[in-house]
């Protein structure tokens, strides 16, 4: 199965105060997938995450839906080159 890495970009509605990048660092945990999330200005999550293909699919579905009081408007998704030796997934300040 092929490695791949995306750079994601949420939108809100509500994507920060709800526990959206604590949501984010459980799925990635679940899903065995490395990489970060953070937030940044006007309301908006980035991160990247790195995994199996198929696996990055389904966290993108749940990073795209949110935790419960989550609003995401938007999902913006980009190829990144894969980091070598990246161990964790972790929520960057």
């Amino acid at each position: 199965m092929a490695a791949k890495r995306v750079y994601f970009l949420a939108h809100g509605g509500m994507v920060q105060g709800v526990g959206f990048r604590y949501f984010t660092q459980k799925r990635a945990d679940e899903y065995s997938i490395t990489g970060w999330v953070r937030n940044i200005p006007n309301n908006k999550v980035e991160g990247e995450a790195q995994g199996d293909e198929e696996v990055i699919k389904k966290f993108l579905r749940d990073v795209d839906n949110g935790p419960r009081h989550a609003h995401v408007v938007k999902l913006d998704k980009e190829d990144r080159d894969l980091v070598d030796e990246e161990t964790a997934f972790e929520v960057r300040r």
